[in-house]
């Protein structure tokens, strides 16, 4: 019998931005879950250049923490090593088994399943709640919901110090954690 419905949604959330807030909240308020369980991935398994899983993490709980229904998991670095969405989704399934899981993904994703380790059978484990995303062309993909941002543009401006055009697209309170601790090469 199952007692949750969750959507999973994960990534590097290098910084989490406005379109990662939206994607959430899209999610709880139009899809049939009960719940998103939002997971920072914690040793990229592409091997990105990211900032320590324990800053993602709280820049993670600003960010989503305070959405209903809304939690932010550790489970990621719980197992350790290479984050892998098979073997999180596997862990989850094993905590939970009453719990139905489906995966929130851009569509920007639909190119890169190739990629994916077992991506058929993450599929299986979750089929895929897929958003679509401005910019982003993939067969399959509903209609464009998410602004064209990402975490990519977001570095460079913090880097380059446009901070006025990053603070339009992140969280207030992501912004100001980054500030509080010198993130992306913006001086604290």
């Amino acid at each position: 019998m199952i007692s949750k419905r969750v959507a999973i949604y994960g990534g590097s959330f290098n910084p989490p931005h406005m379109g990662h807030v939206l994607a959430v909240t899209y999610a709880l308020a139009v899809h049939p879950v009960d719940a998103v369980l939002v997971i920072p991935c914690f040793q990229h398994p592409f091997a990105k250049d990211l900032v320590s899983f324990s800053h993602r993490f709280a820049l993670c709980e600003r960010a989503f923490g305070w959405l209903p229904g809304v939690e932010v998991s550790r489970v990621e670095a719980e197992l350790g090593g290479e984050s892998r969405t098979l073997r999180t989704l596997e862990a989850l399934r094993e905590r939970y088994p009453s719990w139905s899981f489906r995966l929130l993904v851009g569509a920007d994703i639909l190119h890169d399943a190739p990629q994916w380790y077992a991506f058929d059978r993450v599929t299986e484990l979750a089929p895929l709640l897929v958003l679509g995303r401005c910019g982003v062309v993939a067969p399959g993909a509903p209609q464009p919901l998410l602004p064209e941002v990402s975490s990519t543009e977001l570095r460079t401006w913090l880097q380059g110090g446009n901070l006025a055009r990053a603070r339009e697209l992140m969280p207030s309170r992501v912004m100001d954690y980054i500030l509080q601790h010198g993130l992306y090469g913006v001086a604290s």
